[in-house]
C-alpha cells in the first residue's frame, strides 16, 4: 500500500473518535494490552512522562519535549488529534513518523488489527511505542487520548505524571462534576510516581490530593510553587501562562529526580519550542496586515481564555471564522464570544460537525451575527477578502477547522494586495 492508502485503511477498519466521537471511544485495556503484548510490550522499553487534563496538555506535552529534546535525550512525544498530517501525532525530536515505518507497521500486523479491530486510537498509540521502542528514545512525552484512568495510554509507568486541569469536556464519558471529572484524570497517578496538577481548583485538589495519598505519590500544584521567569516563548497567549509554570514545575522535579536539564536547554525549549516540535494552531500568527490568528480551543473552559485575548488584541474590525462539533458545549462558548465581530459561521469535513446554519441559529440567541458557510475554505476567503490591514481575523473553535485552515492558508492570501488598498 502507498502512505494515503495505508491511512485510509486505518480511517475505514477502525473507529477515530475525531472523525465519529461517541461510536469510536472504547475505555479500559483489553484491545492495547493485545496489541502491545504482541509488539513485545515496547512501552516498557523507555520512560516517559504522562500528560492529562482538560485543556493546555497539548502545549504542554510539547514544552515538555522540547526542552529535554534540547538537553540532550532523544526525546518522543505522542499528541493527538493531528491538525494536519498524521505524522504530527508520533514524533522524535521534532521529526513525524517515517511514512515507510507506518506502512510497514500496517502491512505487518493488519491480521491482529482485524483480529483485535482496536480504534485508531489505540492502533495509532501502539505504533508510537513501537516506533519509540524500535528508535531507541531516551524519554517519550505520551499526552492522554480522553480521560485518563480508563484511556488506552494508561499502560505506561511514568517518571511523572502530568494534569494540567480540569474542566467540562467530554462529560458523557467522564462525569457532569468537576469532581467526577479529577477523579478520571487522577487514575493517571502511579504508585510512588511524582504528580504535578496545573491548577489549584477548589472542587478538585482533594479529589487529587487523596489519589496521590493513596498512591503514596508526592504532589505539586504548580501554581503554588516558585514563579516561573518570564522567558521568551513561541507559544503566546495569555492562558499558555499556567502552562509554562506548569512545565516550569515539572522541569524542577525531573533535575531532582537525575534528568539532567541546563538553563539554556530550558530557555532555548520555551523560546522555541514550536519550531522544535512542529505544533500549531496555539493562538498562532499566520498573516500580517491584516492579522489573521488561528487557535484550536474547542470548549467553554479553554474558549474562556481566547475570548478574554481576543478583546486585548487591538484591531479596527474582528473577524471571526467560528465552526464547532455537535458533542461540545457550544452554547456555553458562544456566550462567551464578544459581540460586536462579525462572524463568519461554517463547518469542517467531518459527521461530527455542526452544520453552519444550525451554528448561525444558536448564535443568534447568543446575540452574535454573521452569515454561515458551508465550507471552512468559503468562510476564510470571505472573511480575508473583508479584512482590512488594521483588521484581525480569527479562526478557531474546532481542531478541525483550524486543522483545514492551515492545510490551505496560502489560498487566503492570494488578495492581500487587494485588501492592503482598502
Amino acid at each position: 500500500m502507498t502512505y494515503q492508502e495505508t491511512l485510509d485503511y486505518l480511517y475505514a477498519s477502525q473507529p477515530a473518535f475525531h472523525l465519529v466521537g461517541q461510536a469510536a471511544y472504547k475505555p479500559g485495556f483489553e484491545n492495547t494490552n493485545k496489541l502491545l503484548a504482541a509488539l513485545d510490550n515496547p512501552h516498557r522499553r523507555f520512560k516517559s512522562i504522562h500528560v492529562a487534563g482538560t485543556n493546555g496538555k497539548g502545549s504542554t506535552s510539547h514544552l515538555l519535549a522540547a526542552i529535554l529534546q534540547q538537553a540532550g535525550y532523544k526525546t518522543g512525544l505522542y499528541t493527538s488529534p493531528h491538525l494536519v498530517d498524521f505524522g504530527e501525532r508520533i514524533r522524535i525530536n521534532g521529526q513525524k513518523i517515517a511514512p515507510g515505518y507506518v506502512i510497514d507497521f500496517v502491512e505487518r500486523y493488519r491480521c491482529l488489527l482485524d483480529e483485535v479491530k482496536p480504534s485508531f486510537f489505540e492502533c495509532t498509540m501502539a505504533m508510537a511505542f513501537a516506533w519509540f521502542a524500535t528508535q531507541q528514545v531516551d524519554i517519550a512525552v505520551i499526552e492522554v487520548g480522553l480521560g485518563g484512568r480508563l484511556d488506552s495510554t494508561n499502560v505506561i509507568m511514568p517518571e511523572l505524571s502530568v494534569i494540567t486541569n480540569i474542566g467540562f469536556d467530554h462529560t458523557e464519558f467522564l462525569g457532569d462534576t468537576l469532581e467526577k471529572i479529577a477523579s478520571e484524570k487522577a487514575g493517571i497517578i502511579k504508585p510512588s510516581v511524582p504528580v504535578i496538577i496545573g491548577e489549584t481548583q477548589p472542587e478538585t485538589a482533594p479529589v487529587f490530593l487523596q489519589k496521590a495519598a493513596d498512591c503514596n505519590s508526592r504532589i505539586l500544584f504548580a501554581d503554588q510553587e516558585p514563579a516561573c521567569p518570564d522567558f521568551p516563548c513561541e507559544l503566546h497567549g495569555i492562558y499558555q501562562q499556567k502552562n509554562k509554570q506548569t512545565v516550569y514545575t515539572a522541569i524542577r522535579v525531573l533535575r531532582e529526580t537525575g534528568f539532567l536539564v541546563s538553563d539554556d536547554a530550558l530557555l532555548d525549549g520555551y523560546a522555541h519550542v514550536c519550531t522544535l516540535t512542529g505544533l500549531q494552531g496555539r493562538w498562532q500568527l499566520v498573516h500580517e496586515n491584516p492579522a489573521i490568528i488561528c487557535d484550536t480551543g474547542h470548549n467553554a473552559h479553554g474558549i474562556r481564555y481566547v475570548a478574554e485575548q481576543l478583546k486585548q488584541y487591538p484591531c479596527r474590525t474582528l473577524h471571526v471564522v467560528l465552526g464547532m462539533v455537535r458533542d461540545k458545549d457550544i452554547a456555553d462558548v458562544l456566550k462567551l464570544l464578544p459581540p460586536q465581530a462579525v462572524y463568519y459561521f461554517t463547518q469542517a469535513q467531518t459527521p461530527r460537525a455542526m452544520p453552519a446554519t444550525t451554528l448561525l441559529q444558536m448564535a443568534v440567541e447568543a446575540d452574535l451575527h454573521g452569515t454561515a458557510f458551508n465550507s471552512v475554505s468559503e468562510a476564510c476567503r470571505q472573511a480575508v477578502s473583508a479584512a482590512t490591514r488594521d483588521d484581525l481575523v480569527f479562526v478557531g473553535g474546532s481542531n478541525f477547522v483550524v486543522g483545514e485552515f492551515l492545510a490551505d492558508s496560502q489560498e487566503y492570501f492570494r488578495n492581500e494586495t487587494d485588501s492592503a488598498e482598502k
